[in-house]
């Protein structure tokens, strides 16, 4: 009897582990005929915490990471809040000589030329929500530089993404050493949704102003029903000699029973258009959600 009952334990676990390779294959599968057109290279990982049902799209490739690396910079900056190094109402004066050269993306610069004084709490705001790459390079001080956000990257299990630069010495060429691959992106997305290892305040800091996104429009919550809580991270390169080295999205996706998905998509090297490429990110997003819906309607 025993034996029997173990038997079929072992049957309905491989079963449910069969239908969910097959489900995986199906998505993969939509996933490759939408990305199909595109010159570049296309990397997606999807994950839903609440159950690890994952599927992936050369999602352990690296891809330059261009702005989705401020998200990693915040937090590392709220880690050391956490660790009473540094108060979310602490003043910072932000000097002329500081801001990011007129080429690159800075409302702060733009609204204060002549400097500016904000607080840590809006200086990652200014980062996350609007993609501001003078905020970013504070912060990005604040935490101690690329070798100490790494180390905190590492402390947490993160291995597959490194910060390498500023904004300010951030270049075409060196924009690759900034990189990351989508599943190490679903690792720091997850942390940043269940915990521990950040503060429920410093959680609430980060989703409040990703849910603000004023970035991803088109992207990852552009083809999702309408009122759909997404908080992202976008990042975007622009063009060179008719490619594009980045445009991404990552981020948190809450599904109509609760459960949250986890995505990351980075395109590299493509000649598409940016509408086109967005689009195609949107295309990706939409094809995940329809596949973990219907298994949870």
């Amino acid at each position: 009897m025993y034996a029997l009952k173990g038997f079929l334990t072992v049957i309905s676990a491989a079963l449910v582990i069969f239908l969910f390779l097959t489900d995986h294959h199906v998505l993969t599968e939509q996933w490759i005929s939408i990305a199909k057109e595109d010159t570049g290279r296309i990397g997606i990982s999807v994950l839903i915490l609440e159950s690890g049902q994952t599927a992936a799209m050369n999602g352990s490739d690296h891809f330059p990471m261009q702005s989705v690396y401020k998200l990693p910079i915040a937090m590392a900056v709220l880690h050391r809040v956490d660790q009473g190094e540094l108060s979310l109402e602490q003043i910072l004066a932000i000097r002329p000589d500081e801001y990011i050269p007129a080429n690159k993306h800075s409302p702060l610069r733009d609204q204060f030329p002549s400097g500016s004084r904000k607080t840590v709490r809006e200086l990652i705001r200014y980062s996350l929500v609007e993609s501001d790459g003078t905020a970013s390079d504070v912060l990005l001080r604040l935490a101690g530089g690329p070798a100490r956000v790494n180390h905190y990257l590492r402390s947490l299990g993160i291995r597959e993404l490194v910060v390498a630069n500023s904004e300010m010495d951030m270049t075409w060429y060196t924009q690759f050493d900034d990189w990351c691959s989508p599943r190490a992106a679903l690792q720091l997305l997850g942390i940043i949704q269940k915990g521990p290892a950040i503060s429920e305040s410093s959680r609430t800091v980060l989703l409040s102003a990703m849910q603000e996104s004023q970035t991803g429009e088109n992207r990852i919550r552009h083809l999702l029903p309408k009122g759909t809580v997404v908080a992202d991270k976008t990042g975007s390169s622009g063009t060179q000699n008719g490619r594009a080295a980045a445009t991404n999205d990552i981020g948190l996706v809450t599904l109509p029973d609760g459960r949250h998905l986890a995505i990351a998509i980075f395109v590299t090297d493509s000649e598409k258009p940016e509408e086109l490429r967005d689009q195609e990110i949107a295309k990706l997003a939409r094809a995940a959600w329809d596949e973990f819906v219907q298994q949870n309607p």
